[in-house]
């Protein structure tokens, strides 16, 4: 920290994905082929659901004897694929709580610490940009005093439930069980409730295996799209097909990636599978997915070789600016909108659809892309902004998470350097250095378009500020212009401009000094002025 200001952090190159999932729908299928899928989903569900009642029992003592004892469990209801699938899926299910009662446990003591301050400052103190103030009248202190009770209430059972290892899950989910007693509010029958509920819980996945045919054994997809299923153990009279096996009628074709799954299966290699149901449009999707290598990353120097591309994320629209290696903008700002309005698929679309014109733009300039590692998990707090209630939707609203993992995928498929930046001060830094400088009569960038160009000067590793004028009173290239841009590491890029000799207009030349001298005379001159202006046929010059 200097000066206020907290130190910020080195860019990086941000590594591609780990792994790959496509989808596609299970079309075709009969009324006998749901009932299975129904019944298989229901009875692997409910051993699911004991095992993690089972996993969250353990908290803290769990180790590897506890999970392979649950496994043995299960294998006799099931299969030992089957209940391999289910462990890990508990496994994963109960460490995504475990992270997630930790995010909880200090929001809890950021809100703590945050209402104390503003009851201990005197009511309608002025807050700064880095502290809230006090509240405006007494009637808010007294409900907040109260609040910050409650809020030590439920910070101390956090902490016991934390330290003891106990977390809190639902299969199906939390808001879905909610729902349940507010039928009337959402629009919803009991009787459709319960088929989301049930659609919620069933389990039908299957972990991929190297070497065994088509990458799996329980959930197998042949190369032409053929699809079965291996039965559990009490719903093998249910099969269709030899070795206890029941085939859908339905096909599968994976229209994105279609050719890398079929590569994976054709030589056997594991590829994971999910089968579920969307009971609101009466349809069933299949996902498979597997994992990749890591793809090599772009070293840093190599991807500021031909500029930067600076993005700034807003909650409509991504503002961008290309900058070349020096840093500085140019041609004119750009800017990439969306929509977030809608159904959740329409969002991703539109994010999507956003994402991949930057990506052409990119492309076709062969430039990286810097954006923000942006995570406003602490700043969507009703207790830091009070009653700014539109302030913190803004927040809540920017898709941050989505837009990242988006981005991160797609660039790494068309090979486009990805390079991530500290957020702190980008926005502020570009509006006061930038924004002014670059408005014309005909351009009037936005405070956005001011933040790009400092996202893509940082990720460049270039000062977000302009290098200081000149005075006002002496802009002349005596002193030497000082608003030019140099790399940190050019020698003398501080110091004035060295003296060139002859006129500086742009219609002559600055050596037309010296050829004006050694031009010959077209005009009938005295002797003394031939004396000076006629030369030797035969010129020497150095």
């Amino acid at each position: 920290m200097a000066g206020g200001l907290r130190e910020v952090a080195a860019p990086f190159v941000v590594s591609g994905p780990s792994g790959v999932a496509v989808r596609d729908r299970l079309k075709r299928l009969t009324a006998d082929d749901e009932q299975v899928l129904r019944l298989v989903g229901d009875h692997l569900g409910s051993l699911a659901s004991r095992d993690l009642k089972a996993r969250c029992a353990a908290g803290l003592d769990h180790d590897g004897d506890a999970w392979a004892e649950r496994k043995r469990l299960l294998t006799g209801q099931s299969s030992s694929r089957w209940a391999g699938s289910i462990t890990k899926a508990t496994h994963d299910q109960w460490g995504l709580a475990r992270r997630a009662q930790l995010a909880h446990l200090q929001g809890l003591e950021a809100g703590v610490r945050t209402v104390a301050h503003r009851l201990s400052l005197p009511l309608g103190h002025k807050g700064s940009k880095h502290a809230p103030g006090g509240y405006s009248s007494s009637r808010e202190w007294h409900a907040k005093s109260r609040r910050l009770h409650v809020l030590q209430d439920r910070l101390e059972a956090a902490r016991a439930d934390w330290q003891a290892g106990v977390v809190h899950v639902v299969r199906g989910g939390k808001k879905l069980l909610t729902t349940r007693h507010h039928l009337d509010a959402a629009g919803l029958a009991e009787a459709e409730w319960r088929a989301r509920w049930q659609a919620g819980r069933r389990f039908l996945q299957a972990d991929g295996e190297s070497g065994k045919r088509y990458g799996n054994e329980t959930i197998r997809i042949t190369p032409d799209g053929e699809v079965s299923i291996k039965l559990p153990v009490p719903l093998a009279y249910l099969a269709n097909a030899p070795h206890g096996r029941y085939v859908l009628a339905a096909r599968v074709v994976f229209a994105h990636r279609g050719e890398q799954w079929r590569d994976r299966v054709a030589a056997n290699r594991a590829v994971a599978y999910r089968i579920h149901e969307d009971p609101v449009r009466g349809r069933w999707y299949i996902t498979a997915s597997w994992t990749i290598p890591p793809a090599a990353v772009v070293p840093l120097p190599a991807a500021r070789a031909h500029g930067m591309i600076g993005v700034d994320t807003n909650a409509d629209h991504l503002a961008a600016w290309r900058l070349d290696e020096h840093g500085n903008p140019v041609g004119e700002p750009l800017r990439f909108g969306y929509d977030l309005s809608g159904s959740a698929s329409h969002r991703d679309a539109q994010v999507r659809h956003a994402l991949i014109r930057l990506l052409h733009f990119a492309r076709r300039r062969r430039l990286a892309i810097a954006i923000e590692d942006l995570d406003f998990t602490a700043e969507k707090t009703r207790e830091k902004h009070g009653r700014r209630k539109t302030l913190r939707q803004l927040i809540s609203g920017m898709p941050t998470s989505r837009l990242r993992s988006r981005l991160v995928s797609m660039a790494a498929e068309l090979g486009i350097p990805l390079v991530a930046v500290d957020p702190a001060y980008t926005s502020k830094w570009g509006a006061q250095h930038w924004q002014k400088p670059l408005t014309s009569k005909t351009r009037k960038p936005s405070r956005h378009d001011a933040a790009s160009i400092a996202i893509g000067r940082r990720a460049l590793g270039h000062p977000i500020r302009r290098r200081t004028a000149p005075p006002r009173d002496d802009r002349s290239d005596r002193r030497g212009h000082r608003t030019a841009q140099a790399r940190p590491g050019t020698r003398g890029r501080e110091e004035t401009r060295p003296r060139i000799p002859g006129p500086r207009t742009r219609s002559v030349s600055p050596d037309a000094e010296r050829k004006r001298v050694t031009r010959a005379s077209n005009t009938v001159r005295d002797a003394r002025s031939d004396q000076a202006w006629v030369q030797d046929p035969l010129l020497l010059t150095e």
